[in-house]
């Protein structure tokens, strides 16, 4: 099995995937508390980062106990990319660097950042390079399988990234058309483990631990990288965890522990941000992705995509959990 550039501490590591809005700081330390070995910011544009935007920059903020991390930059453009790596580099000194040549968005695409990369294997090499050339960290990449199904070949793209210098690859196997319709293609996962020397890291379609362990076992894939699945449930990391050491996963915490991870997941949100109504405004899909599959949980989600503090989501959750007991009073008092 190919070794990777950095520290991990498992054979199998577990990642948490770079997702935009999602994978700041107070997500990423949730995840590695809860098993998560490395994870990775969300993706950052290479001309903030160059040209030191306040918002760019702040969203690079990290701590200890996030560590390893990997900071995922985008760009179409070899030299401003360099720039960035260097910059990242010299200030913030993360664990390797990441580039994003997955991201169907099309306000990345449009830049020809992202999976808009794909439509030419001669410019991700130039990107690819410039980066190496301009970091001593180590340099890993995220791909997609291709920009469309005509150009669908993943193994050719992933050829191409090893040769320009990448030490670890990530493959969501869906195209840029796809988006996220369809199915991604695990098949493709375990032919570029067979074609490469690199680490290549899994991911796309993973939905509960089950599904991890599975891609795993069918891929042959040295890491795991789980994103959406993560949402509202960090506690993943942990099951997949037992069930690659062929124990039994835990079980899917119940109403309070849920509630008091989502709070305590608000309180360290709040002192990271510092517009505490706006983020409890964006903490509402959070809050949304946390009550998931609960008892009258529509009416509960509709509750808190309006709340606009903290303090509001504590009365909401304490209300709930009154009317809980209440009910399982009732049941308990049936004949």
């Amino acid at each position: 099995m190919p070794t990777f550039p950095y520290p991990v501490a498992h054979p199998v590591p577990l990642f948490l995937a770079p997702m935009a809005g999602v994978s700041e700081s107070p997500f990423r330390r949730l995840c590695r508390r809860y098993g998560a070995d490395v994870v990775v910011t969300e993706f950052l544009s290479a001309e903030g980062i160059r040209r030191e935007n306040e918002a760019t920059i702040a969203k690079l903020r990290f701590g200890a106990d996030e560590r390893p991390i990997g900071v995922q930059i985008f760009g179409g453009e070899p030299g401003p990319m360099g720039d960035a790596a260097a910059l990242v580099t010299d200030v913030f000194q993360p664990e390797f660097i990441d580039i994003n040549f997955g991201c169907p968005v099309k306000k990345v695409v449009r830049r020809n950042g992202g999976s808009g990369c794909l439509k030419d294997l001669g410019l991700v090499q130039e990107v690819i390079r410039a980066v190496v050339k301009n970091t001593h960290l180590p340099v890993t990449c995220k791909i997609r399988s291709g920009w469309s199904e005509e150009m669908r070949d993943p193994v050719k793209i992933g050829l191409h990234c090893q040769e320009a210098g990448v030490r670890a690859i990530a493959i969501h196997p869906r195209t840029r058309t796809q988006m996220y319709t369809g199915s991604a293609r695990w098949e493709e996962i375990g032919l570029l483990v067979q074609a490469l020397e690199i680490p290549v890291i899994g991911n796309g379609d993973i939905k509960t631990a089950e599904d991890a362990f599975r891609m795993h076992k069918e891929t042959g894939c040295a890491a795991v990288m789980i994103g959406r699945g993560s949402f509202g449930q960090p506690w993943i990391f942990t099951q997949v965890r037992a069930l690659l050491n062929g124990e039994t996963p835990r079980a899917t915490p119940g109403v309070e522990e849920r509630f008091a991870l989502a709070l305590e997941h608000a309180r360290m949100v709040q002192s990271y941000e510092v517009d505490p109504e706006g983020a409890a405004i964006e903490f509402r899909k959070h809050l949304g992705w946390y009550v998931k599959g609960l008892h009258n949980s529509a009416d509960l989600r509709r509750k808190l995509h309006v709340v606009n503090s903290f303090g509001e989501v504590e009365g909401i959750f304490e209300e709930y959990l009154a009317e809980h007991a209440a009910n399982q009073s009732l049941e308990a008092a049936a004949p």
